[in-house]
């Protein structure tokens, strides 16, 4: 007699909650295809010289009293030229959904360590 097989949900194939598709631009994994076009725009910044210093997946331990809370890890770091000729120090993020997750870091992120998340959205 036929038995039906049992379910595996290693076996499931699982698509992207929401909807990236993972991208390998010059050797370098994104999980987005947004993000990977953001990187190549970053890149040609750099590369003009109006950003300098552009760091992939740069990692912020966020601690409370001595104690870690969790860490973020951004899409992007680098330095810009303000309209007032001063360089600032950039991270930022490219989304498409602004997660629960995220948005608490963004929170975090500011009050912990002082630092602004710029917010990259692919425009629909």
């Amino acid at each position: 007699m036929y038995s039906k097989p049992r379910y595996n949900p290693k076996l499931k194939r699982s698509r992207p909650k929401y909807g990236n598709k993972k991208t390998v631009v010059h050797g370098i994994k994104f999980d987005s295809k947004w993000e990977s076009e953001r990187y190549l725009y970053l890149k040609s910044l750099e590369k003009a010289g109006r950003i300098t210093d552009l760091e992939l997946q740069p990692r912020y331990n966020l601690m409370v009293n001595d104690q870690k809370i969790c860490a973020y890890v951004a899409d992007f770091k680098y330095n810009k030229e303000n309209a007032d000729g001063i360089w600032e120090h950039i991270v930022e993020d490219a989304k498409g959904v602004e997660t629960p997750e995220f948005k608490l870091k963004k929170k975090l992120m500011k009050a912990v360590l002082g630092i602004e998340i710029y917010l990259s959205k692919k425009s629909s």
